[in-house]
């Protein structure tokens, strides 16, 4: 599992471990950390000696960083220049060490008068607010302009790192070096997508962590562990059984899809209520039917309303039934307009919400863009203001519970091919699939991101792909976490 700590927490880490460090040291640890991925980037590019490295330096242990990495990559014959974003303040130590082994100050981006091989950003750190200052801004569009590859020093600078947003100016990173652990704003859009390649350098910071972080990422082996597997004695029912609200007149094919989702998710069986009937049972004559309302279809696990279902009166009854019942509940797209805010509230049984940015804007009472460029605190808003486990779909997918203790978890497995019409339909059935199954809410909505995820690039290999095509790459996806 990969975590992400808040700068406030990296700060008080990394002093509880300088005060039993000699001087230095951990910078040092950073430098070589830094080093080596430089290497790595420039054999892959021809090699080191005399390779061609600008250095964006700003006045910070970030520039720090940067100058003791570039001593390091001069010794090994690599030419290296500093562009110093703020004379008279950079790191004393590390701007020595680097003339001392042959590096050179230089006035701008130009450094080399042409060719570039490789460009660190260390111009600030993960203290730094705002975006870039206009003279920064102006150097980093003259070293992209070189079309050279572009290391970020522990986080791109001008982003946020407790947020992921993005104020102003950032930086563009090929690849970014952090150390320590992970940043939130490495893992959430839309700074992440400025971040490039990961590389996390152990500089000795995990025994002053604590416990519990701000983000989590599952990876395999933490999905494998929640997925359930039947048993000699399982039958339906123990299997799960989730009851599908969804489909109208207008959108049959949203009762199909989740239905899909449903079955391909590991569901014992799939109850289906609502009037797409006959095009579910056309599709998949195994789901169990029911003319409505939900709470007279029999015996379910977990509930699915909303995909598909419209706007009428027919509707909003269907989810002020579906919330009135004592089993876990997951709400989306037209459920989400319909619910009763107050209901959900009053519910004591478990209520997952899985907007996207449009949807949750909505909730919240704010702008759209307000959500896409603040995913964190949307999804924490959410998760409070309705306590359920909100599920925030999107280029970065969230899951957050109304617990302000519990982190976050942020979906690694998203996919761009995603973003075509029934997709969410195909998610909710299968988390609700989860949920049936007896899997905690946050489980089942991370399990089920993760999956559809999986599934998405399954389907895709590269080329456009369909919602039915994603439901069919299920299965796949769940052989990919089990191997």
């Amino acid at each position: 599992m990969r975590t992400a700590y808040s700068v406030r927490t990296v700060r008080a880490a990394e002093r509880a471990l300088m005060a039993r460090l000699p001087e230095g040291a951990l910078m040092q640890r950073a430098a070589a950390g830094l080093a080596a991925a430089c290497a790595d980037v420039l054999r892959r590019r021809g090699r080191v000696y005399g390779s061609r490295v600008v250095l964006l330096v700003g006045s910070g242990d970030n520039g720090g960083d940067a100058l003791y990495a570039g001593a390091r990559l001069a010794r090994r014959g690599a030419g290296v220049r500093a562009v110093l974003t703020a004379p008279g303040r950079a790191h004393e130590g590390g701007l020595a060490a680097l003339l001392a082994a042959g590096g050179r100050i230089a006035e701008g981006a130009d450094a080399w008068g042409g060719h570039i091989d490789l460009v660190v950003d260390g111009i600030t750190g993960i203290g730094g607010r705002g975006g870039l200052r206009p003279d920064a801004a102006e150097l980093v569009r003259a070293c992209a302009a070189t079309g050279a590859p572009l290391i970020a020093v522990d986080l791109p600078s001008g982003v946020e790192a407790d947020t992921g947003e993005v104020l102003g100016e950032a930086v563009r990173a090929d690849a970014t070096v952090t150390f320590g652990t992970y940043k939130p704003g490495l893992l959430i859009d839309p700074a992440a997508e400025r971040a490039g390649a990961l590389y996390l350098v152990d500089i000795g910071l995990g025994p002053e962590l604590p416990g519990v972080p701000e983000l989590e990422v599952l990876q395999y082996a933490d999905v494998a562990a929640l997925l359930p597997v039947p048993g000699a004695e399982s039958d339906k029912y123990r299997r799960g059984v989730v009851g599908i609200v969804a489909g109208s007149a207008r959108y049959p094919g949203a009762a199909v899809l989740a239905v899909s989702g449903a079955l391909r998710g590991g569901a014992g069986a799939v109850r289906y209520v609502g009037p797409g009937a006959g095009a579910v049972i056309a599709r998949h004559p195994e789901t169990l039917v029911h003319a409505g309302p939900p709470s007279k279809a029999g015996r379910v696990q977990a509930w699915v309303v909303g995909p598909g279902l419209g706007d009428g009166a027919e509707a909003a009854e269907a989810v002020r039934d579906v919330l009135a019942a004592e089993v876990a509940v997951l709400v989306d797209a037209d459920g989400l307009r319909l619910l009763d805010a107050g209901a959900l509230r009053g519910r004591t049984a478990p209520t997952v919400l899985t907007p996207h940015a449009g949807e949750a804007a909505a909730l919240l009472g704010v702008p759209r863009e307000e959500v896409e460029a603040g995913r964190l605190a949307a999804v924490r808003e959410l998760a409070a203001r309705y306590r359920a486990t909100v599920l925030l779909k999107g280029s970065t997918t969230l899951i957050a519970t109304d617990d302000p203790d519990t982190p976050v978890r942020v979906n690694p497995t998203g996919t761009s091919w995603l973003a075509t019409a029934g997709s969410g339909d195909v998610l909710s059935g299968l988390t609700g699939s989860l949920l049936a199954a007896g899997l905690a809410p946050r489980d089942a909505a991370s399990a089920g991101a993760h999956l559809h995820g999986l599934a998405a690039r399954h389907a895709s290999d590269g080329s456009p792909v369909a919602a039915q095509d994603v439901a069919r790459s299920i299965p796949a996806a769940w052989r990919d976490v089990r191997a």
